[in-house]
This record gives structure tokens, sequence and C-alpha cells, in this order.
């Protein structure tokens, strides 16, 4: 007995672009909300712990911790409104909410850090009337340092996945806690061993650490918030990608700047001079695709198409409109600009050139070669135009 199975067709369709920023948004506060139940545990154990062995290395420590929990709840806040759809008020997005949580969460580290400086320093001037520290604190710190070092390899590893600078520091902050755990630990070994100032000297050091991790977070942040570029090394693939477009001549003015995890570009293009207004937008097109399509932390690219280098000045600007040229054309030529099918102008340097398409039986061949002698004639001294160009239809089609 046989059973015929009917194949299935499973047809995967491609995540559109909300449905990643629902899957970013959902991961940052997965991790984040991991954070906060583990820095709560953590500060209430050592807390207890510190105050019942005497460990003011210790107690630092779980002010630190504590900020923590002020740290994620920016974070959570931040992540939220970051994940938001672009609006009327913010048509880039709210991906800057990230950055200014980045430098609160900077200035925080910074505060609690000179905290702990000034408290230990202040127990060091009265270190021979502090009671001795107690065995409990040593196994406190331990474990304070196993759970802070697992902590952060999980947020490192899902913050850079979702490339979120935002998150990265707030896994950073989760390694600064573990590293501070560990010379509370040489601290409180030292004070068990004879040396009562070691517990001060630790939170000193702790205090040390968090104030540099502050400050360098809060520079990051301030260095987005200012448009601080790209790397040299990520400019130059950008520019080659838009450099190697078909169609693009030359390129320069090319700038970045970050937003969050993203970045956005503009940059000016240089085409053929003489192409349709068409065809150069699709070269610009062109390049702006290329670019998102290499380079995923592309957020938007704004492409300028330019018909000549005009790094140093567009002497075009001073040239007259059009309207004005065509009277002038018509002039030069004898006929009006109606009669003709098509006028392109080319403002070029601080000249236009003008091509004329004249329909069939315009005129004969001795009326042309009247007009052609006007042109020769005029030319040479005139201001606007230095070249005309007369192009005529053969047969209708």
């Amino acid at each position: 007995m046989s059973r015929e199975t009917q194949p299935q067709t499973i047809t995967d369709t491609p995540p559109t672009e909300a449905d990643l920023k629902d899957a970013r948004f959902q991961e940052g506060q997965r991790i984040t909300w991991v954070s906060v139940a583990v820095n709560v545990v953590l500060t209430g154990m050592q807390l207890v712990v510190g105050f019942a062995a005497h460990s003011q290395s210790l107690i630092a420590d779980a002010m630190h911790t504590l900020s923590d929990i002020f740290s994620d709840a920016f974070v959570l806040f931040a992540n939220r409104k970051g994940a938001e759809a672009a609006d009327a008020d913010h048509p880039y997005g709210h991906g800057r909410f990230e950055t200014a949580a980045s430098l609160v969460l900077g200035l925080l580290l910074a505060g609690t850090g000179v905290g702990i400086l000034i408290a230990a320093a202040g127990r060091l001037q009265n270190i021979g009337s502090a009671p001795p520290v107690g065995v409990a604190a040593m196994w406190a710190a331990m474990f304070t340092l196993a759970a802070k070092e697992g902590l952060f390899r999980y947020m490192l590893a899902t913050a850079e996945r979702l490339r979120s600078p935002m998150l990265v520091a707030n896994a950073w902050h989760a390694r600064a806690d573990a590293l501070s755990s560990l010379v509370v630990a040489a601290g409180i070994g030292g004070a068990l061993l004879g040396f009562n100032f070691a517990d001060a000297v630790a939170a000193i050091i702790v205090g040390a650490m968090i104030v540099r991790a502050g400050f360098k977070f809060g520079w990051a942040a301030i260095r987005e918030l200012i448009d601080t570029g790209l790397s040299a090394e990520e400019v130059a693939a950008i520019r080659h990608t838009i450099a190697s477009t078909a169609g693009v001549l030359g390129m320069h003015e090319l700038r970045t700047r970050r937003m969050a995890h993203q970045v956005l570009v503009d940059a000016h293009v240089q085409v053929d001079p003489r192409i349709s207004v068409s065809e150069g937008h699709r070269v610009a097109e062109s390049a702006r695709q290329r670019v998102l399509d290499s380079h995923p932390e592309v957020l938007d690219v704004l492409v300028h198409v330019d018909a000549e280098n005009d790094l140093l000045g567009n002497a075009a600007i001073q040239l007259p409109d059009r309207a004005f040229l065509l009277a002038h054309l018509s002039a030069l030529l004898g006929a009006n600009p109606p009669e003709f099918e098509r006028t392109t102008l080319h403002y070029l340097g601080n000249r236009v050139e003008a091509e004329v398409f004249l329909p069939p039986g315009f005129a004969d061949e001795a009326a042309l070669a009247a007009i052609r002698q006007r042109v020769a004639a005029a030319l040479p001294d005139d201001p606007w135009f230095v070249a005309i160009r007369l192009n005529q239809r053969l047969a209708p089609f």
C-alpha cells in the first residue's frame, strides 16, 4: 500500500524594513530587561553583604550596579523612541534618541565614579578606625564578577549584531562593572590579609575606571551629535562605490554623518553635461542604490548631479535665465522660438551652448545658409552664447 504525498511549496518572503526595525526593537528591549533583572539582584546582594562585612569597595560597587539600573531605564526609553517611524518632525527617524541616551549614560557613569572617589578618599583618611572586612564580602565580589562578565558577553553579542552604539555602550558598561568587581575582589582579598587600606584603594580604582568609561561614552555621543564624519576607511569605501557607478565622471563633496546605528551620506557627482535630465537622474539613482546595497549601515544617500565640477564655484548661476536667453537667441537667428521644435540650453562655465531643433521644411537651403552666416558673425562678440547648433528633422516620425 502506497501513499502519495503532494510536494509542499514554501515561499520565503523576505522581511520588510518595518519587520527588521521591529525585530531590532524587540531584541534591544529583551537584553535590557535581562540586564535590569541581573542588576537588581546584584545591587541588593552587594548592599546587604557590603554593610554586614564592612566593605566600602563592595558598597561602592553596589552603587555602580545601582547606576546600571537607572542606565537601563534610559536605554529602554531610548530604544522605544528610536524604533518609532519617521514623522513630520523627525523625517530621518528617531535614531538620535539613542545618541542622547548614550550621552546621559556617559554622564551618569562619570558622576557615579566621582562620588566613589570622594567616599574612598575619606575612608583612607580614617583607615585606623575602620572595622575589618568580613570574608562574606569576598564571596559576594566573586559572584558579582562572574554574573557581570556573563551579562557583558551576552549583551555585546546582541548589540554588535544589531549595530546599536547605545546597546554596545550599555554592554561595555557591564564589562566595566565586571572589571570593577575584579578590583573589588582584589581589594577585599588584601584587606583580609591584613592590609586594611586595600579595600579603600580598590574603591578608588573602581571610581577612576567608572569615570574613564563615562567620559569615553559621553565623548562618542558628543562626536555624533556634532555630526562627526565616518573614518577615512569607511569614507573611501563609499567613495569607491559611487565613483565606480556607470555614468559618473567624477565626484566631490562627499559628506557623512552618523545617526545612532546608521549613516547618512550626501555627495556631488559629475555627469556628461549634454545628457538629458532624466538620464542624469538615473545615474544619480543608480549611485544611490549601489551605496545602499553595498553598505548596509547607510540609511539614506542624497546625490546631487553636476554638469561640471563646481567645487571652486558655479559661474553659471550668474548667467541669464531661459526666457531671456530664448529672446536673445530669437534675435540672433531672426526667428521666434515657437517656430522651433525644441531648444536645449547647456550652462557650462560662464557661457551657454544652445541646441536648436528645427521642424522639417522650416527653411530652404539658402535661408539656412543665411542663418548660419548670421550666427557665425554674431558669436565671437556675443556675451552669452559660445556655440549654437542647428538641427533639422528631415522627415516626420
